[in-house]
């Protein structure tokens, strides 16, 4: 062999040594997220070169259309992201996906978001009897009924889903909840979106509002021991004792969900995130013009408003709330209210207390006949003191515990 021929055969050699060593070296594999550049373009696909390999991958034509793109929309020499699919295809070529490289940047996005406990606006892209289907970016991520704000209650299958369905094509609040690449979930919650949201809208208001103000809302719910209102994004309480300057059984008597109301900043409590708030404020005090309107002695009709073993409550215009104490019901004898009087009675009574500082006025159903005032005596005053102060401390103004 001549020393030309030999020296080819040792330059062939030394490059075959040297392609096979750099296979060996290739240490790409498969759900590897890596940058190439497009070496070549035809209907079939791309072909991308690897940065850092000498070999070369294929993306084909369908998952190209995965993006509602087309191979014509690349361009030579261009840098695209891929995932590696298959390390060797039967031609040796890597298989790679520019489309699930997407989806890769994506999951990673909705794991940043789930870490940070950040809140996520998405379109509603669907809507089924289970929940929301939710576009981010190239994956479809999904809102359990569960987890859909104001969601209403008992309502049937059909119903749910067209509640559902309404949502779609709107932007709404959400939070990522689980993130599981492997699975292919993506799962996100409106319902703590939204929570996060008022939490954060009622620290603002708690910096904007001042007691004593009046602001305008709208009644969001009605609950037995009181309404909740609306002022913006973040709700105020108005315990039922604010409701009126009478006694009020439920507040459905007064309001209903969706009224428009002025109400009174009662009280801040800015630790607790509470605001209380008050509608009879903003009324006439009725206490103001007692005086006025009754005197001892006085024969008055009121209704019983509710009864206890020691005595009732009467409701007399305009939104007073009298006493009738057992003792001064019949002779004197009787021991529990509630044995003769009963809840919604009309009764004739007369007036033998007044003390309009203090929200009190005593009745009795004793000496209706006589035409002279019941003498406003220290011993009948102090009894309606000491009854009333008893009641008045089980039916503290809780307003601020239940806000």
């Amino acid at each position: 062999m001549s020393n030309t021929s030999s020296e080819v055969f040792s330059d062939t050699m030394d490059f075959a040594a040297l392609l096979e060593a750099s296979f060996e070296t290739d240490d790409l594999e498969r759900g590897d997220v890596v940058t190439g550049v497009i070496l070549g373009i035809d209907q079939q696909g791309l072909i991308v070169g690897i940065n850092g390999s000498p070999r070369d991958g294929f993306v084909s034509r369908k998952d190209i259309e995965r993006l509602n793109m087309r191979p014509e929309d690349y361009k030579l020499n261009d840098t695209i992201d891929v995932i590696v699919l298959r390390t060797e295809d039967e031609e040796g070529n890597l298989v790679l996906s520019v489309s699930q490289a997407r989806q890769s940047e994506d999951w990673k996005i909705a794991e940043d978001l789930q870490t940070k406990d950040e809140i996520w606006y998405g379109e509603v892209a669907e809507a089924n009897r289970g929940g929301l289907i939710i576009l981010f970016g190239n994956l479809r991520g999904f809102v359990p009924a569960s987890h859909v704000s104001d969601l209403p209650r008992g309502l049937n299958e059909e119903e749910r889903k067209n509640y559902l369905a309404r949502l779609v094509g709107q932007k709404v609040p959400l939070k990522v909840i689980e993130v599981n690449r492997k699975r292919r979930r993506l799962v996100f919650s409106q319902r703590d979106a939204q929570r996060d949201n008022r939490e954060a809208r009622k620290d603002s208001l708690l910096d904007e509002l001042k007691e004593g103000e009046v602001r305008r809302g709208t009644v969001s719910g009605l609950r037995d021991f009181g309404a909740f209102v609306d002022l913006g994004g973040a709700d105020g309480l108005i315990h039922i004792s604010e409701l009126a300057w009478h006694r009020v059984k439920h507040p459905k008597e007064i309001l209903e969900v969706g009224d428009q109301v002025d109400v009174y900043i009662l009280r801040l409590d800015s630790e607790g995130k509470r605001i209380g708030l008050s509608l009879k404020r903003l009324q006439p005090n009725p206490w103001s013009i007692v005086e006025e309107l009754y005197h001892v002695g006085q024969l008055v009709q009121g209704t019983v408003s509710r009864t206890a073993q020691f005595g009732a409550f009467i409701s007399l215009e305009p939104g007073i709330e009298a006493l009738l104490h057992v003792s001064q019901i019949g002779d004197g004898t009787v021991q529990d209210a509630t044995q003769v009087i009963k809840d919604g009675d009309v009764l004739t009574m007369r007036i033998i207390s007044i003390e309009a500082d203090k929200q009190r006025l005593g009745l009795s159903l004793r000496d209706l006949d006589l035409e002279m005032p019941v003498a406003d005596n220290d011993a009948e005053t102090e009894l309606v003191e000491t009854i009333t102060e008893e009641v008045q401390a089980t039916v503290t103004d809780d307003t601020m515990e239940t806000a």
